[in-house]
């Protein structure tokens, strides 16, 4: 709640929940001192949230007396200590680094040290990024090492923000790790490192790193690219270099989870230590001791992500009890584990990989039980299987959806087809390989072969369940309020579902799945427990030296280690199959009906696209340097105008400094933006000319979103990504516009598109299948937008030749002639552009408006666009730019601005205020923008 509130939200929050307490405790049945205890607990929990939150900020605006604004582009000379393994992508490495004094600069170009500058001590996390000048600086950077001390010399710069409504916010991310600063060095030489003397206490992580380099350099001699990456994900944990397409597939497929060590790898480490020492006869305490104090070393080694961390955390626990003979509920252990690490460090609570690790772990103590009896009729295995995947995914839909906003229905079938495989056999085979490498390579070689094959299996499957259309749905953010209802109706519908099967058989049909775990364990726990029939043979007797049975209240060997609870019940003694004898009356088969369709209709509500009733939305979004609009029309259509791009390095020679997975506006932001907003179909999109800052993006858009039209100005750049992105079209069997001047477009009853520019009547046939055009910008697709009673031009990039023959034609009366005059329907077949027009009855013709409500101006602000006359002529009452904060090209122009400024319009600017949104209702046109702007 603390997290999540703040100030006055906090109090009213908390005083709401201490008014449900007590509905609460008597659900649940606490008494006596445990009410104390969790009160106390609330209240703790929300002030050591507080209390870290309050001193998790900067000290440098203090040490500097200024604003944090004011040191944005600040240069210095910073000393402290290498924090963090330097990550080496292309021509940047990445670390963080602890800064104890800081020098300031006299000139930042040459980068002195003022022989005025004091060095104050600080105490200052910053994440530096160096920027490699040349390919050898990386084989330099990769002799960094956490621990070293370290001095550099670079300019301070603030984190980005947010700049779209939704959007990643990298500001506060680096927040959670106690970050407020980016720190950007130039060059290599601009670096000095120097080792550390003597034990420190990051030598550590210093040699847990230096290990897992060359465990990952193990993998890579043994198994060649994409299988080097991926197993080394699997095996441990460095999933940077898994390949990128790779990682997309699987997480389309939500399997992503099987590629971050959690507690099923803890579980078979902790199972294969204790089976090694069964065989080695040594006694059962000593071996469970042994494997405890193990367990943090292998947290370290498979780098210490939040789900392995509560894995570890649990193990211990478990281990621990299984020492000294006693059991406790998978709840408690799960809970202390949580309050550890929320009280190591509160940030973990917004961590989606401690959030997936805790609330499957837990859905699995809670749900399993209910769910195991629909699978009863199955073999024992696949019910298990079956089980525990059906468990997991519902448990873990909501913050799928909630952070990726997107789930595919055939994630089901590949969990339940692929995990198994990758987690029972391919992760052993690859362990057990890469530590023979070290032994002889040749005995590593035939396990690598058949993890190779077994790869190329789990690679063509996941490829081809991804190619079948319609799987796949976007699911717009859904509400706190939401998931927690989710789960209460899903948990209801289970339990009253669990009536209805009393008369048939468990999965687990022995004693101890029901027995209570507040009790000292008399014998072991379930075999089955951890999923793993092929190593639960391992009894308890067996880690007995001598072959001496086990004492009462021993754990079988699988089940001691605890890594996964949530097989065991979480009911206390009333155990999973508390309702197993009874069975269901009207009563709750009418309840049941009444469940499934709360269940369903809350499914449809979060799936729906929110949108506010008779309104249309107009989204100009910030992607940087470029253009991209959303329009949503009152009746619900989605209309995308461009998309924004990326340039990527040309020249070979510069390959090396492109990243393993390049930064790309359409992927990382265009996309992501649409599925937040629940965007589950384009109805049109419209590219207003082939320039990569304007159709690049599209091409990640063609590829996940469905598109039910593709718009453009009938030519192309000649460019191989524009070639591709209306292959892309082809392939995918989108209908491809030539739109021209007098064409319309009508998405609803409220909204039309009239296209003014380019003029038909300049249009030539050449003959080929598409003319190439040098002057892009100058055949932009403009259109005016009425909707909803206001109207709004769009002009791409058109320049000031553009401009004056739309106002010639306007004047002589050639453009009023044509004005919605025709319905574009010229579309791409057998490689040619047909044109086929339907022309509108005389009285549907319109004169071209005078004045209109919104202005695009073009070409982000350019001097070549938006003469006197043109901005006069349409006396638009606000005006949009699109254009990247700090641009290189200086857009928007100052004498663009001072036209616009003269003109009477009202500006609006993404480069200083993010996203800006125009909702639209009845000519009323209401504006808000994501960020403050800068009056400056």
């Amino acid at each position: 709640m603390a997290c999540a509130l703040s100030g006055w939200s906090l109090i009213v929050g908390l005083i709401g929940a201490f008014v449900c307490l007590p509905l609460l405790l008597r659900w649940i049945d606490i008494r006596g001192w445990s009410i104390l205890l969790l009160i106390g607990a609330l209240v703790g929990g929300a002030v050591h949230w507080e209390w870290n939150d309050a001193r998790n900020r900067s000290s440098l605006p203090d040490i500097k007396h200024t604003a944090a604004e004011d040191l944005d582009g600040y240069a210095a000379t910073f000393e402290g200590t290498l924090m963090s393994d330097v990550r080496i992508d292309g021509d940047r490495a990445d670390f963080e680094m602890l800064a104890t004094s800081m020098l300031p600069l006299s000139d930042a170009s040459t980068a002195t040290v003022s022989e005025a500058g004091t060095a104050p001590n600080v105490r200052e996390r910053l994440m530096v990024q160096v920027r490699l000048a040349e390919e050898e600086e990386q084989q330099v950077a990769a002799g960094w090492k956490r621990g070293d001390s370290i001095t550099l010399t670079g300019a301070l710069t603030l984190p980005g923000e947010a700049r779209n409504f939704g959007g990643f916010d990298y500001r506060n991310y680096l927040r959670t790790l106690h970050i407020h600063w980016l720190f950007k060095v130039k060059g290599a030489s601009s670096v000095t490192t120097v080792p550390p003397e003597g034990l420190g206490k990051l030598n550590i992580l210093r040699w847990n790193d230096i290990v897992r380099h060359k465990l990952g350099a193990a993998v890579e001699r043994i198994f060649p690219e994409p299988h080097a990456g991926y197993m080394k994900g699997l095996i441990i944990g460095m999933a940077n270099d898994i390949d990128p397409d790779t990682y997309g597939q699987f997480s389309q497929l939500g399997l992503t989870h099987i590629l971050a060590i959690s507690g099923t790898h803890v579980a078979v480490y902790v199972a294969s230590l204790l089976l090694l020492l069964s065989w080695l006869r040594l006694t059962r305490e000593t071996s469970l001791t042994i494997v405890l104090l193990l367990i943090p070393a292998y947290v370290l080694l498979s780098g210490g992500s939040p789900s392995v961390i509560r894995a570890g955390i649990m193990s211990m626990i478990g281990l621990y009890m299984a020492r000294r003979g006693l059991a406790r509920d998978g709840l408690q252990m799960i809970s202390a584990a949580a309050l550890l690490m929320m009280w190591w460090n509160p940030y973990f609570l917004l961590s989606v990989s401690f959030q997936l690790s805790f609330l499957v772990t837990a859905g699995l103590m809670i749900y399993m039980p209910l769910i195991n009896r629909i699978f009863s009729s199955w073999p024992k295995g696949l019910a298990a299987t079956a089980s525990v995947t059906v468990t997991a995914q519902l448990i873990s839909f909501p913050v799928t959806i909630l952070y990726f906003n997107q789930f595919s229905l055939l994630s089901f079938v590949a969990n339940f087809l692929l995990v198994s495989l990758i987690s029972a056999i391919v992760l052993p085979l690859g362990t057990v390989a890469l530590f023979l490498s070290f032994i002889w390579m040749p005995l590593a070689k035939p396990l690598a072969w058949i993890a190779i094959m077994l790869n190329k299996l789990t690679f063509v499957s996941v490829e081809w369940m991804n190619s079948l259309p319609g799987f796949v749905l976007i699911w717009a953010t859904p509400s706190l309020l939401w998931i927690a209802a989710y789960y209460a109706v899903l948990y209801a519908l289970l339990r009253v579902l669990h009536r209805g099967r009393g008369d048939q058989p468990a999965v687990q049909g022995t004693e101890e799945d029901t027995a209570p775990l507040n009790r000292r364990y008399v014998g072991g726990a379930p075999k089955a427990a951890l999923g793993l029939s092929g190593l639960s043979n391992v009894s308890s007797q067996g880690l007995n030296k001598g072959g001496r049975e086990a004492s009462p209240g021993s754990m079988t060997t699988l089940s001691a280690s605890i890594a996964w609870p949530e097989y065991t019940s979480a009911f206390a003694a009333r155990g999973a199959g508390f309702y197993s004898g009874e069975r269901m009356n009207v009563f709750h088969k009418w309840m049941c009906a009444l469940l499934a369709l709360s269940f369903v209709v809350e499914l449809w509500w979060a799936y729906r696209t929110p949108q506010p009733a008779g309104t249309g939305v107009v989204q100009f979004l910030d992607i940087g340097q470029g253009d991209s609009t959303l329009i949503t029309t009152p009746g619900g259509k989605h209309i995308l105008v461009d998309g924004g791009g990326t340039v990527q390095f040309g020249k070979s020679e510069q390959s090396w400094k492109t990243r393993r997975d390049p930064y790309e506006v359409g992927a990382k932001v265009v996309v992501p933006l649409l599925k937040k907003r629940g965007i589950h179909r384009l109805d049109a999109v419209i590219v207003t000319h082939a320039d990569q800052d304007h159709a690049g993006g599209l091409q990640a858009v063609l590829e996940q979103i469905p598109v039910e039209r593709f718009m453009f100005n009938g030519t192309t750049s000649g460019t191989a990504n524009f070639e591709k992105l209306l292959d892309t079209a082809i392939d995918k069997q989108i209908p491809l516009y030539a739109i021209r001047q007098g064409m319309s477009y009508s998405p609803d009853g409220e909204t039309r598109l009239h296209f003014i520019y380019p003029d038909l009547e300049k249009a030539k046939d050449t003959g080929e299948r598409l003319p190439v055009s040098e002057h892009q910008n100058h055949d932009s697709v403009v259109f005016l937008l009425e909707m909803a009673g206001a109207s709004l031009l769009f002009t791409g990039d058109m320049d000031a030749a553009a401009e004056q023959d739309l106002l010639f034609m306007i004047q002589d009366g050639s453009l009023a002639a044509s004005f919605g005059q025709y319905d574009a329907d010229a579309a791409l077949a057998d490689g040619t552009v047909q044109e086929m027009f339907t022309r509108h009855s005389g009285e549907n013709h319109k004169e071209v408006p005078v004045t209109i409500d919104v202005l695009k101006v073009a070409h982000h602000g350019s001097k070549t666009s938006s003469t006197e006359a043109w901005l006069q002529y349409w006396n638009a009452s606000a005006s949009v730019i699109s254009a990247g904060a700090n641009n290189t090209y200086g857009h928007p122009n100052p004498g663009v601005l001072d036209r616009l400024v003269k003109s009477g319009t009202e500006i609006y600017r993404t480069d200083r205020m993010g996203e800006i949104q125009m909702r639209i209702k009845d000519g009323e046109i209401d504006v808000c923008y994501k960020l403050r702007m800068d009056e400056s």
